[in-house]
């Protein structure tokens, strides 16, 4: 399993998402290296498709996938949590998206 976290330096939020992501891994037993990704230009996350930091994938699969779009660039991401609107997932959501 091939898991990632792309990011761009001028949005923070990436360094909970990764915490997050691998507690989440570890009490679930899976054995996976977590790979930090930057996006630096807008022309990179056009190639990567990057929604905005933090993104997580696995196996090249947004976890919580947004529509198709014409531009992509850098960018912060927000996400709709149960506690409100927030700039990386509740350990709760990731949890479900991995099982998912």
């Amino acid at each position: 399993m091939k898991v990632e976290i792309l990011y761009f330096e001028g949005c923070p939020t990436y360094v909970a998402a990764t915490r997050t992501l691998r507690e989440v891994l570890a009490e679930q037993g899976a054995e996976v290296d977590v790979e930090l990704v930057a996006v630096n230009t807008d022309q990179e996350a056009t190639r990567l498709r990057f929604p905005g930091s933090p993104t997580l994938r696995v196996d090249g699969k947004d976890l919580f996938p947004v529509p198709e779009r014409g531009v992509w660039a850098l960018g912060c991401r927000t996400y709709v949590t149960p506690v409100g609107l927030r700039g990386y997932p509740t350990r709760e959501m990731v949890r479900d998206a991995l099982a998912r």
